[in-house]
């Protein structure tokens, strides 16, 4: 079994521990992954899986959980089966206590620039360096900033820090986390560009995951149109007639789709208060409406487990972020696509490894939250 090691919040070492009964571990590229530790309560150490505590993977400073839950059940078997439930998610889960608190003097925290410069934005002004230094986590700060990803303009209001990154890195397709640095003795936030791995580029050794070469134990394909959409509605500062709308999207007939967004949040004034040109405003809100498209546009989708002992070896010829091959020959599916979520579960039986290639279905939580977010524009006023 893969060992742990128990941290307190400011990374001293309090245990390790490596005789559990299992342990699932997720990592996601653009969102939260999480963690499910399951331990006899009395083997060596179980004191100190306390809630605030960090679980450390081993000596991989990535692999870093924070515990949010514990429970333990007791049933007629007796002491034996006495077992913690231990569960968390993923370090940087802790941008998730956070809002987009915008700056006092205007009604929108308003940032152009690359990808990472944005994110790091939002993560600075709420955490590392909020002008309210009740909100500052001392242990965070950021790693130094490389410019990653395409030019973007974001704007963002109250709205959920973690929550705001995610869907700023599925837009950018740059990945986020927090990783340890004990030489700092800190929690570093920082940005990823995953590699191009898949047949057809050059520069790197290909991987293609597919049972035909060994790579792939099971796989699960799905192609689906029931959340996809094409052609938006995007509505922006203003109420009833008087609302600024933007169509985006010009397919026809059967083939269009349409959704709302809200997006009160695109500001027309500056943050000097000075009217913006109309034609940047409508720019704004065209972007907008490309952005939130991507996240209906997902049509396929891929879940599979990878075999442990294949030609390509985890964490060495591919990582969480990467952009891969996967094929099923007898189903005439063929995709390259980015790994998003990738699971390790460790059991006494041996390792899996379970991954996700580009988007997560969509789950009923997640396609509630769509309907409300194109919905709640209407009815705040």
């Amino acid at each position: 079994m893969k060992p742990i090691r128990v941290l307190t919040p400011q990374l001293e070492i309090l245990a390790e521990i490596d005789d559990y009964e299992s342990l699932i571990f997720s990592r996601e590229w653009h969102g939260v992954g999480e963690f499910e530790l399951h331990i006899n309560k009395h083997k060596n150490h179980t004191d100190k899986l306390l809630k605030g505590n960090l679980i450390l993977l081993g000596s991989d400073l990535h692999k870093v959980g924070i515990i949010k839950h514990r429970e333990i059940g007791l049933n007629e078997s007796g002491k034996q089966s006495e077992t913690w439930s231990i569960k968390g998610f993923e370090l940087k889960g802790v941008v998730g206590q956070r809002i987009t608190v915008p700056p006092s003097h205007t009604a929108y925290d308003y940032k152009q620039g690359d990808t990472e410069t944005v994110i790091k934005h939002y993560v600075d002004k709420n955490i590392v360096n909020p002008d309210d230094m009740n909100r500052k986590i001392s242990m965070l700060d950021l790693a130094t900033n490389q410019n990653r990803g395409q030019s973007i303009v974001w704007q963002s209001r109250y709205k959920g820090l973690a929550d705001e990154v995610n869907v700023i890195s599925m837009a950018s397709e740059i990945g986020w986390g927090v990783h340890l640095n004990f030489e700092q003795m800190k929690w570093i936030f920082d940005t990823y560009e995953g590699r191009d791995l898949t047949v057809n580029q050059s520069q790197n050794p290909p991987v293609i995951f597919s049972p035909e070469f060994d790579s792939l134990k099971s796989i699960q394909f799905t192609e689906s149109d029931f959340n996809y959409r094409n052609t938006t509605y995007v509505a922006g500062q203003g109420t009833g007639v008087n609302r600024r709308i933007v169509e985006v999207g010009e397919l026809q007939d059967l083939e269009r789709i349409e959704t709302f967004i809200d997006a009160r949040d695109v500001a027309e004034t500056d943050e000097n208060e000075q009217s913006i040109p109309e034609q940047d405003i409508i720019s704004s809100l065209n972007e907008r409406g490309l952005q939130k498209l991507q996240e209906f546009s997902q049509e396929q989708f891929l879940e599979g487990q990878i075999l442990i002992h294949s030609p390509f070896k985890y964490k060495i010829d591919y990582d969480l972020g990467d952009m891969v091959t996967v094929q099923n020959k007898d189903w005439g599916v063929t995709m390259d696509a980015r790994i998003t979520e990738i699971t390790e579960i460790y059991e006494p039986t041996g390792i899996h490894l379970e991954a996700t290639f580009g988007n997560a279905q969509p789950t009923l939580i997640s396609k509630l939250k769509q309907e409300l977010g194109q919905i709640e524009g209407e009815i705040k006023r």
